[in-house]
C-alpha cells in the first residue's frame, strides 16, 4: 500500500491533475454553497446549467472551435459513437450508405465492425499487414467517390500510433480523438467530426465529447435512436436525458486547469518534452525496443518491449514497487505501455526513465 500518490501510467481511466482532484474533494459535500454536491443537484437547475455552459465555453476556447460547430457532451463512450456516427452520417453518401476507413489499429477495427451494421465500411487503407506499426502513406489510400465521410483514429491507444498531421481529404473527416484530444493544437476546421471518451485527457469515465460541423446535423437514419440523433441532442443542449453531471463538472475543472497551464499550445510543448525523454531512453537502450514507425510514434501512449520477454513480470513488479503503476501493455500486443497524458508530470516520466535504466543495469 502507498501513503502518497503514485505515478499512474494507465491508458484510461487515467491520471488526473492533483489540484483538480483536491478541488473536487473540497467541494464534494458543499458545492457553491448549496449544501450538497454537484452530483446531487438538478441537471436542469440554474447552478448546473451554468457549470455545463462554462465547460462548453472553455472547451471552445481551448480548441478554438468555430460557431459553425456544435459541441455536445454525451454518454456511451467512443464505442457508442461508433454506432452513432454511421447512423448520423452515412445517409450523406451519394449512393448507398458508405464510409471510408483508414485502419491503423484495434480502435479503427472496432469502428469498422460497428459501421458495417449500417452500410458499407470500405477499408481505403490499412497497416494491418505490418502489425499496425505504421500509418499508410496517403498517396496509397483508395478513397471512394461515393463515401459519406473518411474515418480515422488520430491516436491508437493500444499500439501507440499517432497521426502527426491532419490528413486532407475531400469528404468530411471523422476522427476518434479519445486519447489525444487537447494534447496538441488542431485546426478544427479540417474535421467534420471529432469524438472521444473523456477518461484519458479530460476527466472521469462516463462523458463523451462530440464536436460536429453543424451542416452535418439533421441527416440521421430513421432507425437512429433518439439518444443518438445529434440534431436532437444539439437542440436540447445535450440533455435529452440526464447527463453525467459529475463527469461534466470534473471535465470543466480540467479545462480550467489546462487554461492555467497556458492552453493547448503550451501543454503540447510539455508533451513533446515528456515523450522525447522516454523515447530517447528506449532508443539508447540495448534492452528496450520500440516497434512503431518513428514518424508516427504516439506522444500519449509510448509502447515498448523488452528484448528478453522472460523479464516482463520482473520489470512490471519492480516498477510497481517504485510507485510506477499500470505500465503493462495491452493483452493483444503485449510488451509495455506508458500512457503520459496531459496530467502526467515530467517528474513521473523521469522517474520511469530512471527505473528503466536501473533495471537494465541489473541485467
Amino acid at each position: 500500500m502507498f501513503d502518497q500518490r503514485v505515478y499512474n501510467f494507465a491508458p484510461g481511466p487515467a491520471t488526473l491533475p492533483e489540484e483538480v482532484l483536491k478541488q473536487a474533494a473540497s467541494e464534494m459535500l458543499n458545492w457553491q454553497g448549496l449544501g450538497m454536491g454537484v452530483m446531487e443537484v438538478s441537471h436542469r437547475g440554474k447552478a448546473f446549467m451554468a457549470c455545463y455552459e462554462e465547460a462548453v465555453a472553455d472547451l471552445r476556447e481551448l480548441m478554438n472551435i468555430p460557431d459553425s460547430y456544435a459541441v455536445l457532451f454525451l454518454q456511451g463512450g467512443a464505442i457508442g459513437m461508433n454506432a452513432a456516427i454511421p447512423m448520423n452520417l452515412m445517409p450523406l453518401a451519394s449512393k448507398a450508405p458508405k464510409a471510408d476507413f483508414i485502419a491503423t489499429g484495434i480502435w479503427t477495427e472496432k469502428s469498422i465492425k460497428e459501421a458495417a451494421k449500417y452500410g458499407e465500411a470500405h477499408i481505403a487503407a490499412s497497416s494491418q499487414a505490418n502489425g499496425y506499426t505504421t500509418i499508410p502513406d496517403q498517396k496509397d489510400w483508395q478513397l471512394s467517390d461515393d463515401a459519406a465521410y473518411v474515418h480515422i483514429c488520430s491516436n491508437e491507444t493500444v499500439g501507440g500510433l499517432e497521426f502527426q498531421d491532419v490528413p486532407k481529404v475531400a469528404k468530411p473527416l471523422v476522427a476518434d480523438v479519445s486519447s489525444n484530444i487537447l494534447s496538441r493544437v488542431w485546426d478544427v476546421n479540417q474535421f467534420g467530426v471529432l469524438f472521444g471518451g473523456a477518461q484519458k485527457n479530460i476527466g472521469p469515465a462516463g462523458l463523451s465529447i462530440l464536436i460536429v460541423r453543424k451542416d452535418l446535423l439533421g441527416h440521421a437514419m430513421p432507425i437512429t435512436p433518439t439518444i443518438w440523433d445529434w440534431a436532437k441532442q444539439a437542440e436540447s443542449d445535450s440533455m435529452l436525458n440526464t447527463p453525467p453531471t459529475f463527469s461534466v463538472y470534473l471535465a470543466g475543472l480540467v479545462f480550467k486547469w489546462l487554461k492555467r497551464q497556458g492552453g493547448v499550445a503550451a501543454i503540447e510543448q510539455k508533451n513533446i518534452q515528456k515523450s522525447n525523454l522516454l523515447y530517447e531512453c528506449i532508443d539508447q537502450s540495448s534492452l528496450y525496443v520500440g516497434k512503431i514507425d518513428q514518424r508516427y510514434r504516439s506522444r500519449m501512449n509510448v509502447t515498448f518491449y523488452l528484448q528478453d520477454e522472460a523479464l516482463n513480470d520482473a520489470f512490471v513488479a519492480g516498477a510497481a514497487k517504485q510507485g510506477l503503476m499500470n505500465i503493462k501493455g495491452h493483452k493483444s500486443v503485449g510488451g509495455m505501455r506508458a500512457s503520459i497524458y496531459n496530467a502526467m508530470p515530467i517528474e513521473g516520466v523521469q522517474a520511469l526513465v530512471d527505473y528503466m535504466k536501473e533495471f537494465e543495469r541489473g541485467q
